[in-house]
C-alpha cells in the first residue's frame, strides 16, 4: 500500500514538470496535480486498457505508435474530470502524456531502483 502512495505521489510530480515544461498544460497546485494523477491513472487503467486492446491491429500496424495516440487522448480525457488541471490542444496532450511518462519512470528509478 505504501508502494501505491508513493507512485502516486511521484506520478503527481511528474505532472507538475510537465506542466513547467509542455505549453498548454496546466495544473492549478500540488493538492490539483494529485487528483489529476488519480484520474489520469484510473482513466489510463480503465479506458486505456479496453482502448489499447480494440486497436491494437492498429497499433501492430503502426509498428506501436498508436499508442502514443490513445496515451494523449487518455491525458486529455483525464483533464476534463480532474479539476485544476487543463490541457489545451492534441499536441500538448500528446507531449504532456509523453513527457510525463519519462519523467514518471526516471523518479521511479531514483526512488525505487531497478524495481520500477
Amino acid at each position: 500500500m505504501v508502494k501505491w502512495f508513493v507512485n502516486w505521489f511521484l506520478s503527481a510530480l511528474a505532472l507538475l514538470v510537465v506542466a513547467k515544461v509542455v505549453p498548454g498544460v496546466h495544473v492549478s497546485g500540488f493538492s490539483s496535480a494529485l487528483w489529476a494523477a488519480l484520474v489520469f491513472g484510473l482513466v489510463n487503467a480503465t479506458l486505456g486498457t479496453l482502448l489499447k486492446v480494440v486497436t491494437l491491429p492498429l497499433t501492430v500496424i503502426t509498428l506501436g505508435l498508436f499508442v502514443l495516440v490513445i496515451n494523449a487522448v487518455m491525458f486529455k480525457f483525464a483533464a476534463w474530470f480532474a479539476p485544476g488541471f487543463s490541457v489545451f490542444g492534441f499536441w500538448a496532450a500528446f507531449w504532456g502524456a509523453f513527457i510525463m511518462s519519462l519523467v514518471s519512470l526516471v523518479l521511479r528509478r531514483l526512488v525505487w531502483g531497478h524495481r520500477a
